[in-house]
């Protein structure tokens, strides 16, 4: 095991499903409420940590959009972004797509060009200082209503050169993607590609509706799609990929005994799988922890996390040349 957790820490891999307010830490969080003047309900670092105890996606939320409250400045959103990519340097993840929600920030009187200003000046120093690649997605917050969404891909339209996907976060239940097929339909005919959350709690007909109505290029989570046979197969077909999270799956409950999570059972029925961290600060771990949680629960062979690993390049966002050039490392790392 621990050859593997080894194994695992220097292999070359890509983390496809990140929201970058979900990787604040709580020593950040304290750091940018001092420097911005701003009272949060915690007296100390381990109050924070006390306070990411949750049970299901709502609580998680709550306490999600709290944290953000301390993320007013061009410089807070690049602190956030290069202290995740930080991070990501240590465990050799060398190509990130991660989510934005503006929606947050935005309505509490927050510019859209604060948030992306920020975080693209930081990706740009990522790519000149550790190498590493990267693609930006904007989430619409699917609690909200169609029309706000609307208002926000509009803001979003003069930065479009910065923007390579719009995906679709938050409370799922009630929420199904057809809300908002018409916002996808419009990004769409914009050039932005689409994700989307759906089967995290969601039933498999929300699945359905991702890839009919949105027409997502990669479904976000997808667990529950493995309750419906059909859909399955449609997915093995298709290798639409899915962007696996066990540790927010484990955290949310949504998974109760990692022995139980299905990603193992993902890549023996031929789905392209990938391993991805969600809200990593919340959840008790980066992309290399997830990894370490399925490697110990299911007894996974180097094969399977190469395949894993594998997916995660091929499911990107990036050229062919680029996804190839990460390839070839994966396999000479592999070799």
């Amino acid at each position: 095991m621990d050859d593997l957790k080894r194994f695992i820490q220097k292999m070359p891999k890509a983390e496809l499903h990140l929201h970058i307010e979900g990787s604040l830490e709580p020593e950040l969080m304290f750091a940018l409420a001092k420097r911005n003047d701003i009272e949060i309900p915690f007296a100390t670092v381990q109050e924070v940590r006390d306070a990411y105890s949750f049970s299901n996606l709502q609580d998680f939320l709550d306490i999600y959009y709290q944290g953000m409250s301390v993320l007013l400045k061009e410089q807070d959103f690049y602190d956030l972004t290069f202290a995740y990519l930080t991070k990501m340097q240590e465990q050799n993840v060398i190509h990130v797509e991660i989510f934005f929600d503006p929606q947050g920030h935005t309505d509490r009187g927050v510019p859209f060009a604060t948030v992306i200003d920020g975080i693209t000046r930081a990706l740009d120093d990522g790519l000149a200082k550790f190498g590493i690649t990267s693609k930006l997605i904007l989430c619409f917050l699917r609690h909200l209503s169609e029309d706000a969404a609307f208002d926000t891909l509009a803001q979003a339209l003069p930065f479009r050169d910065r923007i390579t996907a719009v995906g679709l976060d938050s409370s799922e239940m009630g929420h199904p993607p057809s809300k908002f097929a018409r916002v996808f339909e419009k990004a769409k005919a914009e050039g932005f590609l689409a994700v989307a959350h759906a089967g995290e709690e969601g039933p498999p007909e929300y699945v359905y509706e991702a890839l009919d109505l949105l027409k997502v290029d990669r479904l976000d989570h997808g667990n529950r799609a493995l309750e419906d046979t059909a859909l399955v197969t449609r997915l093995a077909d298709s290798q639409i990929a899915l962007t696996v999270c066990p540790l927010s799956n484990y955290k949310l409950a949504g998974v109760t005994d990692m022995r139980a999570h299905p990603i193992k059972k993902m890549l023996d029925l031929g789905l392209k799988a990938t391993v991805n961290s969600d809200d990593p600060s919340y959840f008790g771990g980066y992309v290399n922890e997830n990894y370490d949680a399925i490697i110990e629960s299911l007894s996974l062979t180097k094969a399977e996390i190469l395949k894993l690993a594998r997916n995660g390049f091929e499911a990107s966002f990036c050229s062919e040349k680029e996804k190839q050039a990460m390839i070839s490392r994966l396999e000479a790392y592999g070799a």
